[in-house]
């Protein structure tokens, strides 16, 4: 995981910024340092060719440096980000110092300056240190950057984890394979139940890739319809399902995020229904009251066969289906499970204008 962040950390020192932007940091580096050590400088001539001067000296240090940092890039993966970025502005400054000596030497003895090795010293030093001063400034401006890009790049995957984790729940095997064998069976035994079924499959299928979206609240019941007839063809008489909906001129303005309750029904139907051999029954109240639309599940739990309700606990997490009800009706939207000996209470609860009011 280290050497994935750092992969994408490294390289992106030299790709981050444009070369106008580049060259823009490079020109108040520049004008800045004349400004700071202007003293002998009399006239603004002087200073117009000092300012150029440093400019060039600027680029000319400034581009082996890029290549060096790039090419350490192999050492720098193999560090956390904060020794990088030690590491990077010791390797500017360091690299800096010594270009500054030559060309300070190559003036010297062009007979161009004065050698006076106090003078030569400091001016080193000063440089070194303004040097060091920007590079930070960089290093805090990329390492913004980059936590900004990592952030994105982080919610991006997890919206394709999510959508992944959605149509992998369609397809895993274990529903691929016991629809694939209840519709064998009824092709044999009862076709026209099996084309029924076929259509079911058909239709719930479709949903699933079209991933998370808003749809309206008839067709969630819809898509919920079609799993329990799927899954009703091979559980018989152990599910039984109760619906307590709005009028149908109420229910035709409510909108959810598409599958979020067919994966709570289906994560009862697993982790309970297929658990046991009696009869479960789910009660699904809806209510559209003070533009908010709660949906209670309540799921009876069998009393002959043993329940852990430790691990039922640990089955009922919906982040996943909370935080796509979030992305489209804000963070007030939730989804809440409790449960005890006797049944399992699921509540979605989520903001919705009602425009009829």
């Amino acid at each position: 995981m280290l050497a994935e962040r750092l992969e994408f950390f490294v390289p992106k020192l030299t790709r981050m910024l444009k070369p106008w932007q580049w060259l823009l940091y490079i020109f108040f580096w520049s004008l800045f340092v004349t400004i700071t050590d202007r003293q002998d400088l009399m006239t603004w001539s002087e200073f117009l060719i000092k300012f150029i001067s440093r400019l060039v000296q600027n680029i000319l240090a400034l581009m082996p440096l890029v290549y060096l940092i790039d090419y350490l890039r192999p050492v720098f993966m193999r560090m956390s980000i904060l020794r990088t970025s030690i590491y990077i502005l010791l390797t500017v400054m360091s690299s800096y110092a010594v270009f500054m000596i030559l060309v300070k030497l190559i003036t010297i003895n062009m007979g161009l300056i004065e050698y006076n090795s106090t003078m030569f010293a400091l001016n080193v030093l000063f440089d070194t240190m303004i040097t060091g001063s920007f590079t930070i400034v960089f290093l805090l401006y990329f390492l913004q950057r980059y936590r900004e890009m990592h952030a994105l790049k982080q919610s991006f995957d997890y919206e394709l984890i999510a959508q992944n984790d959605l149509i992998k729940a369609r397809l895993a095997p274990h529903f691929f394979f016991n629809t694939i064998n209840s519709l064998l069976h009824l092709i044999e035994s009862n076709p026209t139940r099996a084309a029924d079924l076929l259509q079911h499959i058909s239709a719930l299928f479709r949903a699933s890739f079209n991933g998370a979206r808003e749809i309206s609240f008839e067709e969630e019941i819809a898509l919920c319809e079609h799993y329990i007839a799927i899954e009703s063809c091979r559980l018989a008489d152990k599910l039984v399902v109760s619906w307590q909906l709005p009028e149908d001129d109420v229910m035709y303005d409510m909108v959810i995020t598409a599958l979020t309750l067919q994966s709570i029904i289906e994560k009862m139907l697993i982790n309970v229904v297929e658990m046991t051999t009696e009869t479960i029954y789910v009660d699904i109240v809806a209510k559209w009251q003070q533009h908010r639309i709660t949906i209670t599940i309540t799921v009876q739990l069998p009393h002959k066969t043993l329940m852990i309700t430790h691990d039922l606990r640990h089955h009922m997490d919906f982040h996943v289906q909370a935080e796509r009800l979030q992305a489209y009706f804000g963070q007030s939207a939730t989804i809440e499970s409790t449960v005890d000996s006797k049944q399992i209470i699921t509540t979605i609860d989520y903001p919705l204008q009602d425009v009829s009011l």
